[in-house]
């Protein structure tokens, strides 16, 4: 399969939620019920279905300490860039630290290297998704609020379709009963019905990013200048330690290297907006703005990446 085969299907979907923005064809609306389509099913599914199926090794451990770690420290670096360069944009540190897994990182790896390799991207994304329930929308919580309660964030975080499947898929794989859900009745229509809906991720995510990745020019420097700050450290140390820490201190081969990469160098998280009523709105459209550009750089990124690592082999 040439590269160009892999890669246009997906800059073609972007293309058409673009276009369906451009002409109008569809509302932001209805966008927004196709995100909460994604989130409530399409996403658990995903994850159920992929974390069910893993074989766990202990070299996982090594790559759930190093995301984590990666993440609280891209935190603490743009907490002290930001009182130094950014000191009126109380979100720029969010802008540094936090992967858009979810509705960009899954469709691209899925498109690319296939749905039957997503337990890679799965692994190394697994802290990754502590870290966003348990400290960055705590602290976004704390920025809108003045503060954020434990328990607000514990139900957010149980209650969370997404976290639903991924926590149920690896339950059930530890309890031995990945063979029984498969072929024991009713049960195995259900996981039927999850494996069709996995089949809506790659278009109906893409086709979202692509109405929803919109830049506008006002304050266009100072958003080119944070995504580009961010992406001139995350993919010199993604590359340094997919050599040195993946590869040379854990031992694991070329498709986890490719996973760690493709998480390394997608946007901020989406969820930013969510938490921000009470922004300003130079602050809304400066976070907008930004996730909109990194969406497009993570694009260019990981099409070249691709370009060099067509395979996972």
């Amino acid at each position: 399969m040439s590269v160009l085969t892999q890669a246009l299907p997906i800059l073609l979907l972007i293309a058409i939620g673009v276009g369906l923005r451009v002409f109008s064809v569809i509302t932001a609306a209805t966008v927004e019920d196709l995100k909460t389509l994604v989130v409530t099913l399409v996403l658990p599914s995903v994850l159920f279905t992929v974390f069910l199926d893993l074989d766990f090794q202990p070299a996982y451990a090594g790559v759930f300490v190093l995301v984590a770690a990666i993440c609280l420290a891209l935190l603490v670096l743009g907490r002290w860039l930001g009182r130094r360069l950014a000191p009126n944009r109380p979100y720029f540190p969010f802008m540094l630290t936090g992967f858009e897994y979810g509705m960009l990182g899954v469709s691209l790896f899925g498109a690319a290297y296939g749905f039957g390799n997503m337990g890679y991207i799965a692994i190394v994304d697994l802290s990754h998704e502590f870290f966003i329930w348990f400290v960055y929308v705590p602290l976004l919580m704390v920025l809108r609020d003045g503060a954020s309660r434990p328990s607000t964030i514990l139900k957010l975080f149980v209650t969370s379709p997404v976290i639903i499947g991924l926590v149920g898929g690896i339950v059930l794989n530890a309890l031995g009963l990945s063979e029984t859900i498969k072929t024991a009745p009713v049960v195995s229509s259900v996981y039927q019905v999850m494996t069709l809906l996995i089949a809506m991720a790659v278009p109906i995510i893409l086709i979202i990013v692509g109405y929803g990745t919109s830049i506008r020019r006002e304050g266009l420097r100072e958003v080119l200048f944070v995504v580009g700050l961010r992406y001139a450290i995350i993919v010199p140390a993604a590359l340094i330690l997919n050599h040195f820490v993946i590869a040379g201190v854990f031992g694991l081969g070329q498709p986890f290297q490719v996973a760690f990469f493709s998480l390394m160098i997608l946007p901020p998280s989406f969820i930013i907006p969510v938490f921000m009523q009470t922004a300003s709105a130079g602050d809304k459209a400066y976070v907008t703005n930004v996730l909109a550009v990194s969406t497009v750089v993570t694009l260019v990124i990981f099409s070249v990446y691709l370009g060099l690592n067509p395979g996972l082999v």
